[in-house]
């Protein structure tokens, strides 16, 4: 009897205890990085920026080496965030600037969204860039609950104004408010302070975790300082030759710090076992001058903003104990709008996908991915800009493309290619980081000879082949080109007049996916975004009146315009 009395007495807190268990549902982390070039990561092959965190996070889930993006900014977002290609959204061409009064449209459900329906809680710390003329097209409106970062494009790392189009402003939002206060602290240690303080303050009771970490990193900067880094970590990078690639190396040793902070908050809120983390960038890197710039996607062709493989081939790895079949280099394709289906499914499993929109592209690859068998995606469509004249599509292996962006001058191939010789890599960096030890605390960390195993089947190499293949000189009148991109990933031989077959079959389905496409959702530039206006900030102008602006500052723009439509 006193022992059923004791039970008794214990019954409720056994009910709270069940009551309090943490969701089984995975908490996701997805870091996108800004402008980081394939070569620019040490599991590709380079032995010249060190990235110990991002690369133990690589060895120790899966390398994907067949992962696609769209060629720049705002396409790619959009596409992670709607599973759509940005032909189905407007979003195709070139960037969204910061005076556009459009975003991206709001009948779209977006993946914070969807994760929201499943019970977890969503997080932005960094880069929007899809829209905040009016404020329904931020982030707090489309099912984020806490945002730190900007809403444009770029901006400079230490005082957050960004130039656009001659235009200057403060851009540094905690939520919906101007970030005054945020002043000289580093953009990427703002971003890293807000991802780190979501994960410390989360309540895993009641429910799981998205958070999605923007980096603006290693994105250029205003024309005036392009690649601002703290000195003392440019004095770390000495080993390279070139200043501006050390600068830029810094950039890219910053935030692969904050993503050794991120992994060992996760370790030290018990929640790290039960995550998924997803490191990517949102397109190739911007090669020595674009952009001011200085990333390397060697040996791959082109950069940023182009459809070669060097600006749409991206770095990217998944990390997580549900992957059954992790410590590999996947070859599976994958594109970015899958990764809204794939951790959908990888959240609530195959009902979840029961609830998408119509019209996604995306293909859930989680399964794929977790057994290690054959991705169920057998096309992408890099993108197709009627306004520039240029296309590309792959299917399997074949990859075609009709037409170039920037009249050519950016169809070549680029360095640096940093140090090539894996003896030269510093293998301790990887167990000694942050991430490399909270994987080891879960016994998770490749032995060094498997990850050198790993990091020599991740190294694109491109030697001269016997082939019949031509050159290829992609213009808008010229005939589109072929290559077989499994023999040939670096695009030197152009196959079209060997496999008419092949080349017509693909011209086909791009003609297919043309058919569907809606037209560019690009705006002029709107007078009311003059961040003169609003105190000298990017703001929401599209939610106010033309009452509303600064009439000193008005009269002088309607003196200038000579019409009142200025203010319209």
């Amino acid at each position: 009897m006193r022992c059923l009395w004791l039970l008794f007495l214990a019954l409720p807190n056994l009910i709270v205890g069940e009551a309090e268990k943490p969701s089984t549902k995975p908490n996701i982390v997805f870091i996108l990085a800004d402008d980081l070039g394939f070569n620019d990561v040490g599991f590709h092959g380079s032995a010249e920026i060190p990235t110990p965190n991002i690369d133990a996070l690589a060895y120790s889930g899966i390398i994907l080496n067949r992962y696609y993006v769209a060629p720049i900014c705002t396409p790619s977002r959009s596409a992670l965030m709607t599973g759509k290609y940005p032909i189905h959204t407007g979003m195709q061409h070139t960037v969204l600037y910061a005076a556009e009064p459009r975003g991206l449209p709001l009948e779209e459900k977006i993946l914070p969204q969807y994760l929201n329906d499943l019970g977890y809680t969503s997080h932005i710390a960094g880069k929007w860039h899809l829209g905040h003329w009016k404020l329904k097209y931020t982030p707090l409106y489309r099912g984020f609950s806490s945002h730190v970062g900007f809403w444009s494009g770029h901006q400079d790392y230490n005082d957050h104004t960004a130039v656009e189009n001659n235009l200057w402003g403060l851009d540094m939002r905690n939520g919906t408010d101007v970030a005054y206060d945020l002043h000289g602290q580093y953009t990427t240690d703002v971003i890293t302070d807000h991802s780190v303080k979501v994960i410390a303050n989360h309540n895993s009771t009641q429910g799981p975790l998205f958070l999605y970490v923007a980096h603006a990193a290693c994105h250029s900067s205003n024309p005036y300082n392009p690649l601002p880094v703290p000195d003392n970590d440019v004095m770390k990078m000495g080993h390279i030759s070139h200043y501006k690639r050390r600068k830029f190396a810094a950039m890219v040793a910053k935030m692969d710090d904050s993503v050794g902070q991120i992994v060992d908050q996760l370790r030290k809120s018990n929640m790290l076992e039960n995550s998924i983390i997803i490191f990517s960038s949102d397109n190739g890197g911007p090669a020595q001058g674009f952009n001011l710039n200085f990333a390397s996607n060697y040996p791959l062709k082109g950069v940023k903003n182009t459809l070669w493989e060097g600006g749409v081939r991206a770095a990217g790895l998944i990390w997580s104990p549900l992957l059954k079949k992790s410590q590999r280099v996947s070859n599976q394709t994958m594109h970015i709008v899958d990764w809204l289906p794939t951790l959908l499914e990888a959240a609530g499993g195959q009902p979840a996908l029961a609830n998408l929109s119509k019209g996604i592209d995306g293909q859930s690859i989680w399964r794929a991915l977790v057994q290690d068998k054959a991705s169920p995606r057998l096309n992408v469509l890099h993108n197709i800009d009627d306004i520039w004249g240029s296309a590309a599509l792959s299917v399997g292996d074949w990859k075609l493309v009709k037409g170039t962006n920037y009249r050519g001058s950016w169809d070549g191939w680029y360095g640096p290619a940093g140090e090539r010789d894996p003896r030269l890599y510093d293998w301790q960096m990887v167990p000694k980081s942050r991430a490399g030890r909270a994987l080891e605390g879960l016994m998770m960390l490749p032995s060094r000879a498997d990850q050198q195993r790993l990091r020599a089947a991740a190294t694109v190499s491109c030697r001269a082949q016997s082939s019949q293949g031509g050159s290829c000189k992609a213009t808008a009148f010229s005939a589109p080109c072929l290559f077989h991109i499994r023999d040939d990933p670096c695009e030197q031989f152009n196959l079209a007049k060997q496999y008419p077959e092949v080349l017509h079959a693909l011209m086909v389905e791009l003609q297919r996916f043309n058919s569907t496409a809606v037209p560019p959702a690009n705006k002029p530039a709107d007078p009311r975004a003059n961040p003169r206006f609003w105190n000298y900030t990017w703001t929401n102008f599209g939610d106010y009146q033309s009452n509303d602006i600064d009439p000193v500052v008005g009269d002088l723009c309607l003196a200038s315009q000579n019409s009142k439509d200025c203010l319209k």
